[in-house]
């Protein structure tokens, strides 16, 4: 079977987008597994199908992690679909594109060739556990680097479930942590985590662990859900700059809602040959 694909990235956070029609109707997770996979598939965070407008949105889309696994929303994937529809032939600057989290609205600030611009409303964080600090106890083993005492961290929601830790800096083993938190039984369906320093009152620094699909290089959700957290546990303002290992993405607070800014680019296309 042939199942042609769009790669594109979003600070590389990299997803490869199928029209839902052309992908096979059955074993979706295991096709995710496959063509995201680094050495035998095209290599992707995650597989986004892609449907048709409607009266409500101008498309909808189905993201699958590299593991197969089914996750709500992506801010990257969403900038990236948004680029996929625009390189189809859509004609429009405000964008509407249905997700497992709602319908979420993008305005198209700039365009070079493949490379695009956006700005999504990403909606309004919302604060889990009843207060801004909420003690994670975690397996009696910790790495030697960490106190031997349960972390504190900022457990949110930004249309799919974030916890964010707030450190010092990044000489530790911050993946194999990060690995242990989504596993944790404190989140039934699992959690992205999000390792953040804070630089000056309008700049962080963040790592991503991202559930089904390990490390990532971005991440648009865990970067709003780190500036959420950072502003309201009163560590920086908006706007904020998010620094990530793939580029600068901004996020400020407008109202109730977070709206990122960031870039998403399509870098290639093909066909993937399934069996």
């Amino acid at each position: 079977m042939r199942i042609p694909f769009t790669k594109a990235h979003g600070a590389r956070n990299d997803f490869l987008l199928t029209w839902a029609h052309e992908a096979p109707a059955a074993d979706a997770r295991a096709m995710a597994r496959a063509i995201c996979d680094r050495r035998a598939g095209i290599g992707g965070d995650g597989w986004i199908l892609v449907s048709p407008a409607t009266t409500a949105a101008h498309g909808a889309i189905r993201l699958l992690n590299s593991d197969g696994s089914d996750s709500e929303i992506s801010g990257n994937g969403t900038r990236c679909a948004a680029a996929f529809l625009l390189d189809a032939g859509l004609d429009a600057g405000d964008i509407r594109i249905a997700t497992g989290a709602g319908t979420k609205q993008l305005r198209l600030l700039g365009r070079q060739g493949r490379r695009f611009e956006f700005e999504m409303n990403m909606g309004r964080p919302l604060l889990e556990q009843g207060g801004l600090r909420f003690p994670l106890p975690l397996p009696e083993e910790l790495p030697e680097e960490l106190p031997d005492e349960p972390l504190e961290v900022t457990i949110l929601n930004m249309g799919n479930p974030q916890c964010a830790v707030f450190v010092d800096d990044f000489d530790f083993d911050w993946r194999d942590l990060g690995g242990r938190i989504e596993d944790h039984p404190q989140f039934p369906r699992r959690t992205n985590v999000s390792f953040v320093r804070v630089l000056s009152p309008h700049a962080i620094e963040v790592r991503f662990w991202e559930r089904g699909a390990g490390e990532t290089m971005s991440s648009g959700t865990g970067s709003s859900g780190a500036a959420a957290a950072g502003i309201l546990r009163g560590l920086c303002r908006s706007p904020l700059e998010v620094n990530t290992p793939g580029g600068i993405l901004q996020v400020r607070w407008d109202g109730d809602d977070l709206h990122l800014t960031g870039p998403a680019e399509i870098i290639a296309g093909g066909e993937f040959y399934f069996e």
